[in-house]
């Protein structure tokens, strides 16, 4: 199962809704109504299609949940760590949340997708600057971890369909 965690308020939940019902990049300009959330208190499952009659399950844990995150970390096939790039004030937190669930060794073999999403808003960081925050080198130098990181928009769609690319090649054959 792939597993999509991150603070409260970054986008976890519009991101899935978004991933649902999307089909391909054609249809971006189709996206429709920006659907309502709310925050996730819990978990939630999602299909999410992933290629021609294929799909795959996609758990978000509500950022609310962080202190039992650990829990849901084992036997994963996949991690999307999603961190709001137009928050400032949240950025330092989220890194330390992300270092440590990448000290888990519960994800020590997962594939993990550092999605820096809302890049659509006015002060949004730019990747190289979010990632100087982080000290994103520092932490591939210290982890094993192979980590892939893309900047996106579940809200205009901006990167919908790498985000499902990712998850179809890491998520397990038939």
């Amino acid at each position: 199962m792939c597993l999509v965690i991150g603070p409260t308020g970054v986008g976890k939940t519009l991101l899935l809704k978004r991933l649902q019902n999307f089909h391909s990049v054609k249809e971006i300009d189709k996206l429709g109504e920006i659907p309502s959330t709310i925050p996730t208190v819990g978990t939630n499952l999602v299909n999410v299609p992933i290629g021609k009659k294929q799909e795959t399950v996609i758990r978000e844990v509500g950022g609310c949940m962080c202190p039992i995150w650990n829990s849901y970390l084992k036997d994963l096939t996949a991690l999307i760590f999603v961190i709001d790039i137009s928050n400032t004030l949240q950025i330092a937190a989220s890194c330390i949340q992300f270092l440590t669930v990448l000290n888990n060794t519960a994800v020590q073999n997962t594939p993990i997708l550092l999605l820096l999403n809302k890049s659509d808003q006015p002060l949004a960081l730019s990747r190289f600057e979010v990632e100087s925050l982080i000290r994103i080198d520092d932490i591939r130098q210290n982890t094993k971890h192979q980590i892939n990181i893309l900047e996106i928009s579940a809200f205009n769609g901006k990167g919908l369909t790498e985000v499902i690319d990712w998850v179809h090649q890491a998520s397990p054959k038939s």
